[in-house]
């Protein structure tokens, strides 16, 4: 009986699990095989070279960051505000592609093959905001100020080292919310 292939998604998976804790350079066909436990003569069955991989990579983590979470929140339903915090909860609250996205925005910072895909992948996520926001809010420099606002703290939340006196982050992430929402001022924590 032959040898039984290492499946090349466990390759893919593995790319991104390096990608995610040490960026590009940490995506290498010999580390891969070793945390993988096989040879590396496998990843050439699938893949021409590590550009191949890092291609399939960037391939996977846009599905799965944009068709598969547009798939979900329609699928779930709810109202356009339920939708815009479930997509964001999926995306950048999530212990695998919240990483994964984070490393790509790094790395394409010195990669203009990278920094296009990224642009792509973030203009469908602006358009899902706009849209989303449209529905409950007329202005469109309104939507487009509520639509980036919302996408800064999405991403940028996660690179703010500030404390909050008196809140949780998830407080002040949670009033934020809110506010981009248009849900409604809730009563201060103090009564007034």
């Amino acid at each position: 009986m032959g040898a039984v292939r290492t499946p090349r998604d466990r390759w893919i998976e593995e790319g991104l699990r390096a990608l995610a804790a040490g960026g590009p350079d940490a995506v290498r066909v010999e580390a891969l095989a070793k945390s993988l436990g096989v040879t590396k003569g496998g990843f050439y069955g699938y893949f021409a070279d590590r550009d191949a991989l890092l291609e399939a990579m960037l391939d996977t983590w846009e599905r799965e960051s944009i068709d598969e979470v547009i798939d979900r929140i329609e699928r779930e339903g709810g109202d356009p505000k339920t939708k815009i915090q479930r997509a964001g909860m999926l995306t950048f609250s999530d212990d695998r592609l919240l990483p994964i996205d984070l490393a790509i925005r790094d790395w394409a910072r010195r990669d203009e093959a990278v920094a296009e895909r990224l642009r792509r992948v973030d203009n469908r996520r602006m358009a899902l905001l706009r849209e989303m926001i449209g529905t409950f809010c007329s202005d469109p420099d309104e939507v487009e100020a509520r639509s980036m606002l919302a996408f800064c703290v999405a991403i940028g939340e996660h690179f703010i080292a500030a404390d909050y006196p008196g809140r949780t982050r998830a407080e002040v992430r949670a009033r934020a919310a809110d506010f981009l929402l248009d849900r409604g001022r809730k009563a201060p924590r103090d009564g007034r």
